[in-house]
């Protein structure tokens, strides 16, 4: 293998994206573990362009900078507060082009072609029809998934079960010090659509991807198997998610109960 760097390595990873089903001119999030990616000989930073050059010059990414900090009242700065979803994302963080977006705890770093759609956007809810969730599904945009399960990385169930406002999760507020991009600082109010824990409740997604899986929605590899992406159009997962708890069937396929 060439060393990490040298001229077509970074191509090896757009081929195989694109053999996934990524193509020029989409507008993707994407969701990540890096462990075996590195170990082919690619840097975090490599990673992010091989997304960024399978979508081209008219394409966008969003990658996640989540950071939970601020649920337990940490403040939130927009230009310097870290992503907590790891180094590619942080990279994408740093990335000159990159637009922020503005919920403390759900933010991403959009990069390429549509991002100024998301300048200045600061959704109150984190998965909710003002969110970047929903932003991606009207854009006709995908998700990508590389060596994650579900039930670690698609957050993307929860912004279709808050538009189906499940019954098993509710509306959480939390407050905190926000530091805007001019900064300002100010105590800022933010929701969360959560599992209702003194229910039991549990996340437990693993049985819709699968489900996705057989419905032939998912294209590219399972997380571990060969290159490990995997690609979903999300309005096609909206719908099929979607029609999984308008039949009452979301328990033991979204979630659970603790027992």
């Amino acid at each position: 293998m060439a060393e990490a760097g040298q001229d077509g390595q970074i191509s090896d990873l757009v081929r195989d994206w694109r053999d996934a089903g990524l193509a020029r001119g989409d507008t993707v999030l994407v969701h990540s573990s890096l462990r075996r990616t590195c170990e082919r000989g690619f840097s975090p930073a490599e990673i992010m362009q091989s997304f960024l050059e399978a979508v081209g010059e008219t394409g966008t990414v969003l990658f996640p900078l989540f950071n939970f900090d601020v649920c337990k009242g940490a403040p939130f700065d927009i230009r310097h507060s870290p992503s907590r979803m790891g180094a590619m994302t942080e990279a994408a963080r740093l990335h000159p082009g990159a637009v922020r977006t503005g919920h403390p705890a759900y933010s991403f770093a959009v990069i390429g072609a549509g991002a100024g759609a998301f300048r200045g956007l600061f959704n109150d809810s984190g998965y909710g029809d003002d969110s970047p969730f929903a932003m991606l599904r009207r854009m006709a945009g995908k998700i990508a998934v590389l060596d994650l399960m579900g039930q670690t990385s698609m957050t993307f169930y929860h912004h279709v079960e808050q538009m189906r406002d499940v019954p098993y999760r509710y509306h959480k507020t939390f407050r905190t010090a926000y530091t805007d991009a001019g900064g300002i600082t100010s105590d800022r109010a933010f929701s969360i659509f959560v599992r209702d824990i003194d229910r039991g409740v549990l996340t437990d997604v693993n049985p819709m991807d699968e489900r996705l899986w057989q419905q032939g929605l998912y294209t590219g590899c399972r997380p571990g198997e060969g290159h490990g992406l995997r690609v979903i159009a999300a309005c096609a997962m909206f719908d099929a998610v979607s029609a999984v708890i308008d039949a009452g069937e979301a328990e033991g396929v979204l979630f659970s109960y603790a027992r």
